[in-house]
This record gives structure tokens, sequence and C-alpha cells, in this order.
């Protein structure tokens, strides 16, 4: 917790400065009545106690008001400075924690969590050091006053207090389940909105809902039961003052009928008495707040103790791991000439890229079973090699572990002749033009989404890469052209526009390497074919990998690569392997036979 209070130290300690000056003058103020009650008895004139009276209140209540201002400022400086830390953590993780883990839950840690932080991190730490502080003042006031009565409301209040302090563990448990079922109700939402299509073709519409509302009646449930003992923790403040009221009424009555103490103490000392629910009941909320914020606390740590990758510039403070001189590499290791994809981005002029996998063993996780099992395969910079195979045989991976969204179990992945382990990890991903399989489009505008990864690129260029993958007639019928808002993951998009959008955004980087993750799946046979082109164009200036189905875009390869269970069965022309590998042959008549008919550039086996 002290790691988001450390930076904001000084206005925190003025926002305290300024609640504990205007403690004091409250503090005074029974004073100010013991005096009046005196000067009554005299028969002495009160105008001047009462103005100081008026006074003290007035002031005590303006500087609170200001101390109070510079406190719930530092409050939201504090949720900022977490939320931008977070975030920055968050869009660095590797992939395989973020594969473990729900979104939603990663934006309730963002969202929800880090508000928590706007009263721990302030109110709860100043309310606890001025309570504190004024509590001692108090009782110190009170012990001149009469230790008797003293001994009295300190019995009480410890003897509630204690009892209080049973219930604080109870609070923090009940506000991380709470906290956890609002993480979940995010996870279910996202999930729901991410497959909105489906869930409504699948008639799931009340599925959904129950399983939100499930998870929004935990959230109800956690949350009431550590209002319930908040409330008990609170409502003990009034009780202790109540009891020890009609305690120090009865004991000081009698030591006043006595003669041993006077009334204008007696009253004093019941103003002190009220007076200290102030203090105590800060005291009381600053623990109860504590149980909440530190289960806040601890779902913010265990996000930012998840494994991330090295960020530019980023100090071994914000890293899983120290950053090694190669992930430190500088911006001329990659290339910076042309300015698209970040401060590493490659140049147009440098040379294809050339790819090997050597004996590489790769599992996701230890105990799991091997996805790659020594595979070997060699592509030289330039042209086009294409990675064919059954469902599962391990074609994603590869280019998963050429980004190095994965880290290989064994054996090692080279470009350009280098362990990509030992490559700067910004310049590694500024040289690579990435296509998912599912051709992923952003929420936003077509331009931002074609310029999504080379930011620098001009209006001559796009128009260049929109003509090349036939995106100019979608950008001519759309309202607003380029600046035509595509919706959330492309929605306002067709399956086979989102395909292009993706391909375009990657050939705009100009890459060195560029990887087609079923870029064409979607197509219809007229663009399939003018893509290819695209492609096979591509091919002369770029290595080209391409992981395909479609017969037509795999014999355009130089070389395929056969892939079967995690293996390399075989290298080839499409010649080569229709002649001499069962499993590529079957495979090629099977496409062939599943090629639309109107096809006459399908090539036949």
């Amino acid at each position: 917790m002290y790691a988001h209070i450390r930076p904001h130290r000084a206005p925190i300690a003025l926002g305290a400065l300024l609640a504990l000056v205007g403690s004091v003058t409250g503090l005074a103020q029974p004073l100010a009545a013991k005096e009046l009650v005196d000067r009554l008895g005299g028969g002495e004139s009160i105008a001047g106690v009462l103005v100081l009276l008026t006074a003290l209140v007035v002031l005590g209540t303006a500087i609170e008001s200001v101390g109070a201002y510079v406190l719930a400022r530092t409050a939201e400086s504090v949720v900022l400075a977490a939320r931008s830390r977070l975030v920055a953590r968050l869009l660095r993780l590797r992939m395989p924690e973020v594969e473990r883990t729900q979104p939603g839950d990663l934006m309730a840690r963002v969202t929800s969590d880090t508000t928590l932080l706007r009263q721990v991190t302030t109110d709860s730490l100043v309310s606890a050091v001025t309570g504190s502080l004024t509590l001692v003042a108090t009782l110190v006031m009170m012990a001149r006053m009469d230790l008797v009565l003293l001994g009295v409301t300190l019995g009480v209040i410890v003897l509630i207090a204690a009892s209080t302090g049973l219930v604080m563990p109870r609070i923090s448990r009940a506000s991380k389940r709470a906290q956890e079922s609002v993480g979940e109700i995010s996870s279910v939402l996202e999930r729901s909105f991410g497959a909105f299509r489906t869930v409504k073709a699948s008639g799931a519409e009340a599925r959904e809902t129950r399983a939100v509302e499930e998870a929004a009646r935990a959230a109800w449930r956690h949350g009431v039961r550590a209002a319930r003992w908040q409330a008990v923790a609170g409502t003990s403040v009034g009780l202790a003052v109540q009891v020890s009221f009609l305690a120090v009424l009865g004991v000081g009555g009698a030591r006043v009928a006595a003669g041993a103490l006077p009334v204008s103490s007696l009253v004093a000392f019941l103003l002190f008495l009220f007076y200290l629910i102030g203090p105590v009941s800060r005291l009381v909320d600053a623990a109860t707040q504590y149980q909440v914020g530190a289960a806040a606390v601890a779902r913010i740590a265990e996000a930012e103790r998840m494994e991330t990758e090295p960020g530019p510039g980023a100090g071994a403070e914000t890293q899983a791991g120290p950053e090694t001189e190669a992930e430190a590499g500088t911006e001329a290791e990659a290339g910076t000439g042309h300015g698209h994809g970040g401060d590493a981005a490659p140049r147009p002029q440098d040379p294809p890229a050339s790819v090997v996998f050597d004996r590489v063993v790769f599992r996701y996780r230890p105990g799991l079973p091997a996805v790659h099992h020594g595979v070997s395969f060699s592509v030289p910079g330039g042209g086009m090699t294409a990675f064919v195979g059954p469902s599962g045989a391990g074609k994603s991976t590869v280019f998963s572990l050429i980004e190095r969204f994965h880290e290989v179990s064994g054996g090692r992945v080279l470009v350009d002749g280098r362990d990509v382990r030992d490559w700067p990890l910004a310049g590694l991903r500024a040289s690579i033009g990435y296509v998912e399989q599912d051709a992923t489009v952003l929420s936003g505008t077509l331009r931002e989404n074609l310029v999504f990864a080379a930011p620098d690129a001009g209006d001559e260029e796009i128009r260049e890469v929109l003509e090349r993958t036939r995106l100019t007639e979608l950008v001519g019928r759309l309202p607003d052209g380029l600046e035509t808002v595509v919706g959330h993951r492309g929605s306002r998009l067709s399956g086979g526009e989102r395909q292009r959008v993706a391909i375009a955004r990657a050939l705009l980087r100009r890459p060195r390497l560029l990887l087609l993750d079923e870029a064409t799946s979607q197509l219809d046979a007229v663009n399939e074919l003018a893509l290819r082109d695209t492609v096979a164009e591509a091919a002369r200036a770029t290595t080209v990998l391409v992981v395909a189905h479609r017969l037509s875009t795999v014999t355009l390869a130089d070389r395929i690569v056969v892939m079967e269970a995690g293996r390399v069965r075989a290298v080839g022309t499409h010649e080569e392997l229709v002649a001499g590998d069962p499993l590529y042959g079957e495979l090629a008549a099977t496409q062939f036979l599943a090629a639309p008919s109107g096809n006459a550039d399908a090539p036949r086996p």
C-alpha cells in the first residue's frame, strides 16, 4: 500500500496537517465552554467568550474544508497513478498469463479495485493519524479535568473497542470476496458482449443474464455481509460514547454533589466526551476502510506480480525479472529508417528475414503434452512458405513462437540466424507483419485500424495498400470513408472485409517477415484471387509464411511444410509432395474437391 502512497507524501502530509489544525480548534471549544460557565457563575460578561467560540467554529470548519479538498484531490491522483501503472503493466503481460486469466477480471482490477484506493490511501491514512493524535490530546485534556471520570470513560471505550476489533477480519474477508465477485461480473459480461451474435443466435440471452445475476448476487451477498460488520463497528462508537456519557454523568454528578468537582469541569468533561466521538469514529472508519482497501490492494498486487514482457525503457521494478542486455537493445539494432510501428520500425530497404526452427519443443505449461516435438525446418529470406496439415498439427503455434508470444521449451527459433530470445523484443516484432486467424479489427475508425501498426503512414501509402487489398471500393461506399467507425471488433464489416483490413494493416508496416494465419479463409473467389496476387507480389520483397487450407493459396508457395501431430512430416513443392507424401496428397485431393466449381484458377493435383 505504501508504494501507492509514496509519490504523494507531500500533499497527504499537508492534508493531514490541515485536518489536525481543524481538530485542534475543535479541541479548544470545550475549554471555551468551561470559561463561559465560570463567567456566568461569577456574573461576568460573556460576549468575548461567545465571539471566541464562534471564531473557533468558523475557523475550524474552513481549515477542515481545505484539508478535505487537498486529500480528495490527492486521492484522485493516487487512483490515476495506480490505473496508469496497472494498465501499462497489463498490456505487457506475457501471453500465457493472459490466457490463464479472465479479461473481465483484469478490467475489474483496473476499474473497481483501483477506485477503492481513493479512501484507503488518503482518508484512511490521515484519519488514522489525526484521529490518534486528537484522541491522545483529548484524553490528556480530560485527564486534566478529572482522572476518575477519565478512568470510567476509558473502561467503557476499551471494552467496546475490543469487541469491535473482532469484526475487522470479517470485514476484510467479505470485502475481498465482494471484489472477486465484481471481477466475475465483468468476466461474464465481457464473454457475452465478445460473442454477442452467438449469444443471440443460440437464444442464450436468458442464460447469460442468469450468469450475470448470479455473480451480481454473490457480490451483493458479500457486500451486505461487509456492510453488516461495518455497521457493527460504526455503531459501537456511538454506543461507547452513550454508555460513557451515562457513566460519567452518574459518577460526575456524585462528585459534584460531594464538592470534589466543579460544575464547569463536569460540563467541559462531557463536551470533551462528545468531542471524543470524532477521533474515535475516524479511527474505526480508518480500520474498516483499511480492511476494504487492503482487499483491493491485494488484488492489484496480484496483477502486478504477473509476468510481463520487457517494455521500452522499462526499469527492473516493473519487470517479472531483470531485463537482459538483449531485451534492452537499442533502436539502431532493429532499424529506424521508415518510422512505422514505433521507435524500432524496420527500414524499407532492409532485406527479407530468414527463419529457422532447430529441433523446437514446445508445451504451453509444464506437465501438459508437448505441442511441438522437435520441429525443424529452414526458410531462406524472400519467397513464400506455406504450412499445411490437419487441425492441431501445431501450424499456428509456429507463428506464436516466432513472435515470442510463447517461449520454446527446447531447441531454438532463429530469425536472420539470431535466436529470437536474443533479439530486442520491440525490434523483433517491428520487423514482422502478423495477421491473426480471426483477422482482428479493433473498435474505432477504418483509418485507425489501417495505421495501427504504422502510425506514421501517409495518405499515399494508405491509398496504395487499399488498392493492393481491394479495399478501395469498400472505402468509397462507407458513409465517412476512412473515418467511418467500424464497430466493436469490426462488427460493421463482413468477415472478408475484416480479413482484408487486417492484411492491409500488416502490409502497411512494410515488414521483413509477413505471417498470414488463414488470412484468406473468408474471402470469395474473386477477392481471394486478387489477394493471392498481392501476397505473391509481397513475397518478392519480403519473406511470407502462410498457414492455409485452400489449395489455391498453397500451390503459390515456393516451399510447403507439411506438419502432423507437432512434427514436420515433409518439406517440398506442391508437385514433389503430391508424388511423395500420402498425407499431403490426401489433403490436396480433398481441398480440390471442395473448391468452388467456378474457380478455374484452382490448380489440380
